[in-house]
């Protein structure tokens, strides 16, 4: 209907008669549209010569061709080919950049082609814990918790897939149709995941997990709100004393960094075997002895796996052994080891709770292959593990220890524990959004008190919130 028309009828209605509206015609309110979901911010500051830069590396792509992939080419033989094209390229938009400008351009643009590309800037941002390519055009990094969405791209797809080459090709992977999932690392460390089709249906998908250079310290997990100093006493106290520690958390919550931290406490004068899937843990001892996994190769030959480590790890006289993460079959390897002489072993898995951490371990004992009744799972567990710290990401984007749990044994077919400190909820959010609670202990005395005393190591009664009289022959009462 036009215009005028749609205003005629307007008149024609407003000066008809008015009737009495049934029921049926009264018009219903009508309901707002839904508000619309907040868009992603973009937290990076757009660069100037974004334009520029794209455009320059589209040529250079074309104009080297092959030579980009060249493996006989070493590489300052192609950074020079890299440069002289450039130089070109740049010439050829004949726009006038300062000798500033120029440079800058030049030295992005070989990064982008020769290094990690858009992501190198990320990875040298100590800020910067993750990164997530989710395609050529999509990256987002986490800072302080928090994901952001920057304004970096990929030139395109084939750029990405670069990327990705050379970062598994540097601890001898590689990436491909036949082989399209790859967990590597960079040289610094820094643990790496990528996915290309056909798996990753919309395009090659990175996750990189950063390697911080300078690792945390429990004075840093103290300052971060991580524990409270009573909380940091009482795992030096049970790391010195051999208690076999289990970290339990989800996925980004700081297992790792709290697992660093906890090795630190370790005596200098011990041996230590640490086994991962990924080398991450940084330890500053003198005698470590440091295993990695080993991936089968494109004939599925030459798998060593974290369980083959963990039983080699028992002939190398370790007095500690310290396993990245427990997650499959190396569960009954480690319970056994922990109950067979080798106290102070400490290790991760994931689970929510530390009721959860038990069931996992109980799962993971089944995927052994090994035919256990239930119940003899259950009393290698509670016999193994001594204390369980649990790790939470909380909504404000911060890591904090909301459990300190103790295991102590078994009743009937439960497997019973005892909180020693718990996270305090209750005590709000303050205006910046972030949690007030610390942790607060439960004024109980667990019990392995006793065993730390025969090593000579005595923790204060404060340390349980409560004074030595009232502590004096007290012990957890076990729930199950």
């Amino acid at each position: 209907m036009k215009l005028g028309q749609r205003l005629k009828a307007l008149d024609d209605h407003a000066s008809a008669p008015e009737t009495p509206p049934t029921v049926a015609a009264v018009a219903r309110p009508a309901v707002p549209p839904p508000p619309a979901l907040p868009r992603t911010v973009v937290t990076e500051v757009v660069d100037p010569l974004a334009q520029i830069k794209q455009r320059a590396q589209v040529q250079l792509f074309a104009r080297l061709g092959a030579r980009l992939y060249d493996s006989s080419l070493s590489e300052d033989e192609l950074r020079a080919s890299v440069r002289t094209e450039l130089a070109e390229v740049v010439d050829g938009e004949r726009i006038p950049l300062t000798p500033a400008e120029r440079h800058r351009l030049a030295a992005d643009i070989s990064d982008d082609i020769l290094g990690y590309g858009p992501l190198q800037k990320f990875l040298d941002d100590d800020a910067v814990t993750e990164i997530m390519v989710n395609g050529d055009d999509a990256i987002y990094v986490e800072r302080g918790g928090k994901l952001e969405r920057t304004a970096s791209r990929f030139v395109s797809d084939e750029h990405l897939r670069r990327v990705i080459e050379r970062i598994v090709s540097q601890v001898g992977r590689r990436i491909d149709e036949s082989s399209p999932m790859v967990d590597a690392r960079l040289l610094d460390g820094s643990r790496v995941n990528a996915v290309v089709p056909p798996l990753a249906v919309d395009g090659p998908s990175l996750t990189i997990r950063k390697f911080s250079r300078d690792p945390f310290g429990v004075d840093d997990l103290i300052s971060f709100g991580t524990m409270t100093p009573s909380v940091a006493q009482l795992l030096d106290a049970c790391v010195r004393g051999r208690l076999n520690v289990l970290v339990s958390g989800g996925t980004g919550t700081g297992k790792t960094t709290l697992l660093n931290v906890l090795s630190s406490f370790i005596p200098e004068d011990e041996r230590i075997v640490t086994i991962e899937d990924a080398v991450e843990l940084q330890l500053h001892q003198d005698h470590v002895v440091r295993l990695e996994s080993r991936p089968p190769n494109l004939e599925g030959r030459g798998e060593i796996a974290i369980r083959d480590l963990v039983r080699n790890s028992l002939r190398m006289r370790p007095d500690r052994i310290i396993v990245g993460e427990t997650r499959g079959g190396e569960a009954l390897d480690m319970l056994q080891a922990m109950n067979t002489g080798h106290d102070g072993s400490l290790s991760t898995v994931h689970a929510n709770t530390p009721r959860d951490a038990i069931a996992r371990l109980e799962t993971m004992v089944l995927m052994a292959g090994m035919d256990l009744p239930v119940r003899a799972i259950r009393e290698q567990v509670a016999a193994a593990v001594d204390l369980i710290v649990q790790v939470t990401r909380l909504r404000d984007g911060s890591r904090r220890i909301t459990h300190v749990t103790e295991v102590h044994g078994m009743e009937g077919q439960v497997v019973t524990l005892q909180d020693v400190f718990t996270f305090d909820y209750a005590a709000g959010i303050d205006a910046d959004g972030r949690f007030r609670g610390h942790q607060r202990p439960t004024g109980i005395r667990p019990r392995f008190t006793e065993r730390l005393e025969q090593y000579g190591i005595v923790v204060p009664p404060s340390v349980f919130g409560a004074p030595l009289d009232a502590l004096a022959g007290q012990h957890a009462r076990p729930s199950a």
